[in-house]
């Protein structure tokens, strides 16, 4: 989770996540991790920084030979 996404906008100063987004967020992260552990795998949750996040867990795990991420589309 990006502490940035709970702030306010450029634009407008309105929340980009609200307390009902966050709530589905959760409850929706709640879930993939329940059906990730039935079929045997799990899923990593972090708060922070994705730059700094991603780059935390590459050197803990020491072997990662792909990183494959989905960059936000901002509107102008």
């Amino acid at each position: 989770f990006d502490p940035r996404h709970y702030l306010g906008t450029h634009c407008h100063g309105f929340p980009k996540t609200g307390p009902h987004r966050l709530r589905f967020l959760l409850e929706s992260v709640k879930d993939l991790r329940e059906t990730l552990k039935k079929k045997g795998s799990t899923l990593v949750v972090r708060k922070g920084k994705p730059e700094d996040v991603v780059h935390d867990l590459i050197t803990q795990l020491g072997s990662v030979s792909t990183v494959v991420f989905h960059e936000e589309v901002r509107e102008i």
